[in-house]
């Protein structure tokens, strides 16, 4: 994939397949250590033990339309091509946290890509779900949490379209502003 964002996209997609509800996308950007971490978290049904040890193995999935799984695998080698590290971490009935880390100035690193239309495509797939979408640069922070934006939309649902615009253009600003801040 050409960027992480489509990474995260994939294994989110994973997430909401496993029936979670609550689902966090964690970037975290370091300038000073050369590095880049991003930690998907969530609340859906977990895996097995076995699973787990087989999940990275391309030829091993759940789906049954067919008999291949790039996308753990992918991002796995992704990181690890950017001298990184990958762990993943899975209990059945409570959920499933991947985290990936990469030197961020690796020639091989892709770029991270389109979070705010990531973020939109997440909620517009699934209305239901909740995310908590926080991306840090150095010492600067950017959080999108749609538990409290449905607080503030009382009965108005998170895909309706003046609604995505806006989460698209908070994202946006907030994103920017955070590298201005850099």
């Amino acid at each position: 994939m050409r960027e992480l964002s489509l990474h995260i996209l994939d294994i989110v997609q994973n997430s909401i397949s496993a029936q979670a509800s609550f689902i966090e996308i964690i970037i975290q950007e370091d300038d000073k250590n050369n590095s880049m971490t991003i930690e998907i978290t969530d609340n859906g049904r977990g895996m097995s033990k076995e699973l787990l040890e087989k999940v990275t193995n391309p030829f091993i999935t759940t789906r049954k339309t067919r008999k291949v799984g790039l996308g753990i695998s992918l991002f796995k080698a992704a990181c690890e091509r950017c001298n990184g590290k990958f762990y993943i971490d899975s209990k059945l009935g409570e959920g499933t946290k991947i985290y990936v880390s990469f030197e961020k100035n690796h020639i091989d690193r892709a770029p991270l890509g389109d979070m705010a239309n990531t973020i939109i495509i997440l909620i517009l797939s699934n209305e239901k779900i909740d995310y908590l979408y926080k991306h840090s640069l150095n010492e600067n922070e950017f959080i999108l949490d749609t538990r409290e934006v449905r607080k503030v939309l009382g009965t108005v649902p998170l895909n309706n379209m003046e609604v995505i615009d806006w989460i698209k253009g908070n994202v946006l600003d907030g994103l920017s502003e955070m590298k201005k801040s850099k």
